[in-house]
């Protein structure tokens, strides 16, 4: 028979196990898990960008996603599994005992969101970002330099720091620290030794200022002089790190019961969702795999021998085999893009969820039937109306800072904004400016690269957005003015989650084999209107003297 694989892709709001045929790629079964504690909005403070997740709903959708799905697949195809790999968002890391065990799984912290895994949009450690800024540029080696020479309060380093002066009870408590894709990986090992467990070239090279040239990650000296709470912390951490292609081990005997499968599956290092994403999109040099979900995440590699000295400003970080092993990987990406769209539908329901949900003229049955009917074709009504509207005829601008600035020039202090806005500025009139936001969002993104001489030959585009709104990518199209191909695997992350396990496993030598072999390829492409593409360099032009008044304004 076959052999498969299995993509386990950690979502912010769910997990997805996906069984995928080696010899042609063919998505045999899947499975989704929504986290109940984080669906339930537990542990969360949203007014104060606080966004944590309990390691349980990690646990229990492993174990639910890969024994449904096994279910769900052919006979035969459980004894033929022989490789495992796992993506998460990130940096979503997690404080951890000597064991590797997340301090919420220990007696005393199973509530405190502490100790739980720091999302990625988690925003609470702008101050401790910005400490580590200040401090990089003074020092003797910039260990900023490589992640775009602007630290984030989304990365590792920040979030710790912050966590652990925070709450004294976790600091005490706290052995070590491990990233999200490294301790699920770990878990299926059964090596959780946070001293031995392989740790992902990608998660520590974007956001963990790791680096060869570094000799690891920043050094003692800088790390006690940030906070002498970071003393000796460095020692109990990591110094290599590893690709996707590499086994982190095999499946435990305790997991292999659990699961139903032979405990000979190969168990690949982690790496985070979008540059897995990017290899199911089968991303070849200098073209960029756009990630469209409620964030995006930029991806783009390129030959080392051609970029490797030249070092991008203000984009998340330049590592090499981040993405494809033997080549640059780049990461830029925005913090909001569907979340804003998502934003402006719950504006536009409040009367129905605070007026007619209350109303007794009908009755309880028919009114959440046409609740759920209403907000389910608000964003497609919206997206009808706003497509016939002439580019720059409403005089409307806005700025997609909604969640801060990720990239270029990370700043998660800014704020969202609107103007132009008078008494005819409808609802399709002013989500017609959000989408153009979001479009120039990525546009600044672009001409970012290509002005640090980076070329961008092409657009690959994957997620939710890119599969359901023909409306924001032909605005994108226009917009960035590049061809934009739409990746036609509906799960293009857990599909290079399983070609990463496909080579992690033996059954290719290398990635492009894998992703030869078992890409979906594209479903659609965009081609960029010229005549819309001159009407939007005018309104690029406001959206970015829109933002410096807004970011200037103290």
């Amino acid at each position: 028979m076959s052999k498969y694989t299995i993509g386990l892709d950690y979502g912010s709001d769910s997990v997805r196990s996906l069984i995928v045929n080696t010899e042609n790629g063919e998505e045999i079964a899947s499975v989704v898990f929504e986290y109940p504690r984080w669906k339930a909005g537990k542990y969360c403070d949203a007014p104060n960008n606080q966004f944590r997740q309990h390691p349980l709903d990690y646990l229990e959708g492993l174990e639910y996603t890969i024994v449904e799905a096994l279910k769900q697949a052919p006979a035969g195809v459980a004894e033929n599994v022989v490789g495992i790999s796992v993506d998460t968002t990130g940096s979503t890391p997690v404080a951890v005992n000597g064991e590797g065990t997340p301090l919420a799984l220990t007696k005393g912290f199973e509530e405190n969101p502490n100790a739980m895994f720091v999302l990625w949009k988690d925003h609470t450690a702008v101050k401790e970002a910005e400490e580590i800024n200040v401090l990089s540029k003074k020092w003797e080696i910039d260990f900023t330099k490589y992640e775009g020479g602007i630290y984030s309060s989304e990365w590792f380093w920040a979030k710790l720091l912050h966590v652990i002066r925070a709450d004294e009870s976790v600091y005490k408590s706290a052995y070590s620290w491990v990233e999200h894709c490294d301790w699920v990986s770990a878990v299926l090992t059964g090596g959780t030794n946070p001293l031995t467990l392989k740790r992902s070239r990608c998660a520590a090279g974007h956001k963990a200022m790791w680096h060869e040239a570094f000799g690891g990650l920043p050094s003692e000296k800088f790390l006690t002089e940030l906070d002498p709470k970071l003393s000796g912390l460095r020692e109990r951490l990591f110094k290599e790190t590893y690709t996707c292609d590499i086994a982190a081990g095999t499946l435990s005997p305790e997991w292999a019961v659990k699961l139903g499968l032979s405990t000979d599956v190969v168990i690949g290092v982690g790496a985070f969702d979008a540059h897995l994403g990017a290899v199911g999109a089968q991303i070849g040099p200098y073209h960029l795999s756009k990630v469209m979900g409620t964030s995006t995440c930029d991806m783009l590699i390129a030959p080392m021998e051609e970029v490797g000295e030249k070092l991008v400003q203000g984009i998340c970080g330049q590592v090499d085999g981040s993405i494809v092993p033997g080549m640059l990987g780049l990461e830029a990406g925005q913090s909001a893009f569907g979340d804003i769209y998502a934003w402006f539908r719950r504006i536009v329901e409040w009367p129905l969820k605070n007026i007619l949900a209350d109303s007794e003229l009908i009755d309880e049955t028919t009114k959440q039937k046409l609740i759920a009917e209403t907000s389910g074709k608000v964003i497609v009504k919206l997206s009808e109306d706003a497509a016939k509207l002439p580019i720059g005829d409403s005089g409307i601008v806005a700025l997609d800072w909604m969640n801060g600035r990720r990239t270029p020039d990370a700043n998660q202090a800014l704020k969202g904004a609107i103007m132009g806005l008078n008494l005819g500025s409808d609802a399709p009139r002013i989500f017609r400016a959000l989408v153009e936001a979001t479009a120039f969002g990525a546009k600044a993104i672009n001409d970012r690269f290509i002005s640090e001489g980076i070329r961008i030959d092409g657009v690959i585009a994957l997620g939710g957005v890119a599969k359901k709104s023909p409306l924001v990518m032909q605005i994108m199209a226009d917009v960035l003015n590049v061809p934009i191909k739409v990746a036609r695997s509906e799960q293009a992350c857990a599909l290079g989650t399983a070609m990463a396990a496909a080579v992690a496993a033996g059954v290719y030598d290398n990635i492009g084999q894998a992703q030869e072999k078992m890409g979906g390829g594209f479903e659609i492409e965009y081609q960029p209107i010229p005549e819309n593409v001159e009407k939007y360099k005018l309104v690029y032009l406001q959206y970015k003297r829109f933002g410096e008044l807004v970011e200037n304004i103290k």
